[in-house]
């Protein structure tokens, strides 16, 4: 079987980068992104679609399914919250071989986001420079259209605060955060929840950064999980290009509160991160991709060390291939999140991944990826 889904990896992958790809990277980004989530919601509302896609994308293999939280994963592989803003693609993506995805983020009101054009491709960088600035339609419409369906993958939600000036004040923020939450708990929708506190792209900045703002943000929140005997895993997603001190204030203030673990991370603003190597950069926005890729690593390493395992951390940030995603496994990571990998790479990339886990896991001699977390601090 991995014979033969190699072969087809490899064939999928020729085709879109050397027929697909450049045909798509002649248009605006934001029109391609726009254009994949139509067509991938069209396909996976018919079984036909969804078996299609399936049928030339998936791949699975035992040791690549992993319980974690309580949660089963049937790989590792997720799509990250910044693709499918609306939860329009839940239905196709487990044929396209990701393990989960993790819609949003949502905001509790529905948000126009920053003004236009969204986004920009860096490919000398292998990056995209994101300014969406939380578009959603709001989380009691998503909530909604999620509920009326069944899922074949674990589905996470991330929650952050809508981008509006009356949210920039901190208790009006943390209202928004409640009422985005409770907008999933009230229709039943999500097996995990993120708390993102990391926008690079929303007015106000990252206030929950700050330990008094996150303590207040994260105590209301556990009023609101406890009043509803909410029991499932939730995250908060750490910036990119936070410091290390600002991390060890984060995780004081998250084991008070029983958060099971971190994402890391989200996008990067550093304009003069040495990796930015195209001359066409915006003035605004965050990048991911290749430019993320060591400070998302090394995010995951700090905490896996800092904590000895005691959160689940997945890692989110420049995996384009198999290596990638096992480096930050063996960090520490339990589970990997990618976009723009995809976007480079092709949809076959999710495919060629847990292809090569499986393999880099055999020459380890680990019989499951679980024992591959956290890897390179056993002896």
């Amino acid at each position: 079987m991995d014979i033969l889904a190699r072969g087809r990896a490899y064939i999928f992958g020729i085709v879109y980068r050397w027929v697909l790809k450049p045909v798509l990277f002649l248009m605006e980004p934001e029109k391609v992104h726009e254009d994949m989530l139509i067509r991938g919601a069209h396909l996976g509302s018919s079984p036909l679609g969804r078996w299609l896609i399936r049928s030339c994308f998936w791949y699975g293999n035992p040791k690549l399914k992993q319980i974690i939280a309580g949660i089963h994963f049937p790989n590792p592989v997720g799509l990250a919250a910044g693709f499918d803003k609306d939860g329009k693609l839940t239905q196709i993506l487990p044929g396209l071989g990701f393990g989960f995805e993790e819609v949003g983020s949502v905001t509790a009101g529905s948000c126009a986001g920053n003004p236009g054009p969204h986004l920009w491709r860096l490919k000398k960088s292998k990056s995209i420079a994101v300014n969406y600035g939380l578009k959603n339609v709001g989380a009691e419409v998503i909530a909604r259209s999620l509920a009326e369906l069944s899922f074949s993958f674990p589905l996470g939600i991330s929650i952050a605060k809508t981008n509006i000036p009356a949210t920039i004040d901190e208790q009006a923020g943390i209202i928004d955060y409640i009422e985005g939450y409770t907008s999933f708990l009230r229709n039943q929708v999500g097996d995990y929840m993120t708390i993102n506190i990391s926008c690079p792209n929303a007015c106000g900045g990252q206030p929950f950064l700050k330990p008094a703002a996150l303590e207040g943000l994260l105590s209301a929140l556990q009023k609101l999980r406890i009043e509803h005997g909410d029991k499932r895993p939730w995250f908060l997603k750490l910036a990119a290009d936070i410091y290390p001190t600002m991390v060890d204030d984060v995780i004081i203030v998250a084991r008070r509160y029983g958060v099971t673990g971190f994402i890391c991370s989200n996008l990067t603003k550093n304009r003069g991160n040495k990796k930015i190597i195209d001359s066409n950069v915006p003035s605004v926005g965050g990048f991911s991709g290749a430019v993320v890729q060591e400070l998302s690593t090394n995010l995951v390493r700090y905490i896996y060390k800092k904590t000895k395992g005691e959160f689940i951390i997945i890692g989110c940030g420049g995996i384009f291939s198999a290596e990638d995603a096992y480096e930050k496994i063996k960090a520490g990571a339990s589970l990997v999140q990618m976009i723009t990998g995809m976007i480079y790479q092709g949809p076959q990339l999710i495919s060629e991944i847990n292809i090569g886990l499986v393999r880099l896991l055999q020459r380890d001699g680990f019989s499951s990826i679980s024992e591959a977390i956290g890897a390179d601090y056993k002896e």
